[in-house]
């Protein structure tokens, strides 16, 4: 079981203990976030790998768009912090029961993330190389 505290980020507080954020509001809600904006919760814990385990569980459960059927308003959609931390305890729970293969399972995630990104790399490359050999009949 990984403890963790969950909270509503204030702009302009400072973390001391390992952390991540996690946007709140719109149609990405769940999805983790490298800097805090004012819509996003933020979840601290005591040791840096739970923080670890715990972004890999929360990426998870991001891409499968889990947390959409929880979001409640009309206009702009959110979670409330309330149904998102029980869900999150409950999924946490369910997924580290069998902690070895939830070793696996981020370290094959990790893997194909790091894939995805050479992948886009080389599309970019691809359509530069074919731009630069357009220019080319632009040119003459």
């Amino acid at each position: 079981m990984i403890n963790f505290k969950l909270k509503h980020h204030r702009t302009g507080e400072t973390y001391s203990n390992p952390h991540f954020f996690i946007l709140n509001k719109g149609m990405n809600t769940g999805k983790l976030l490298e800097v805090p904006c004012p819509n996003c919760f933020v979840i601290s814990f005591y040791c840096s790998e739970d923080c670890e385990h715990m972004k890999a569980i929360v990426s998870s459960l991001w891409r499968i768009k889990f947390w959409h059927q929880f979001l409640i308003g009309s206009v702009i959609p959110y979670i409330r912090i309330h149904d998102f931390s029980k869900n999150l305890m409950l999924k946490s729970n369910e997924m580290m029961q069998d902690f070895e293969q939830h070793k696996k399972d981020v370290a094959t995630l990790k893997l194909l993330e790091q894939k995805e990104d050479q992948f886009h790399k080389n599309i970019n490359l691809i359509n530069d190389l074919r731009r630069v050999i357009l220019y080319r009949y632009c040119k003459r």
